[in-house]
């Protein structure tokens, strides 16, 4: 027994593959949720300011 938890190896039992693929889309889905509000909140953002800037032009027009 002491032979084998001195082998190196650290982490206990190895992950099975379904335990692997879950882990690497919640992995992926961190910088997909990330980007996805940035670029959500640029396109709100850039037209929330021609918005403002259209309501500018008319009132200065008039």
């Amino acid at each position: 027994m002491a032979s084998m938890e001195q082998s190196g190896s650290t982490m206990g039992e190895e992950p099975t593959w379904a335990e692997l693929l879950v882990s690497f889309l919640l992995i992926g889905a961190i910088p997909v949720v990330v980007g996805g509000a940035v670029i959500l909140s640029l396109v709100g953002l850039t037209l929330w300011t021609r918005a403002m800037l259209r309501r500018r032009k008319r009132g200065s027009a008039v």
